[in-house]
């Protein structure tokens, strides 16, 4: 497929200075961009085929261990109560 885009002066010279600044040309960079883009929106039509836990791993990778310690150690027991701010069940 052959696509002819029609960019304002500004954004002719945005793309050609960031083809630049990377070493490829202008019309490398807009196939490698429109490329990822696409890939993206394909991507994010499928479900993630890991296991919970290992989300939640990543997830909880980046939580320094200062701020984990600041969770309530009864949290999984009284989550409405920190939640929803119900009254706890074994005060």
């Amino acid at each position: 497929m052959t696509l002819t885009l029609n960019l304002p002066p500004d954004k002719e010279a945005t793309l050609k200075a960031r083809a630049l600044a990377q070493g490829v040309s202008a019309e490398q960079y807009a196939r490698r961009v429109l490329e990822e883009d696409l890939q993206t929106l394909e991507s994010a039509g499928k479900p993630d085929s890991r296991h919970i836990s290992e989300i939640i791993a990543e997830i909880m990778a980046g939580v320094p261990p200062e701020e984990f310690a600041k969770l309530p150690k009864d949290g999984s027991r009284e989550h409405d109560h920190y939640l929803y701010g119900h009254p706890k069940r074994n005060p």
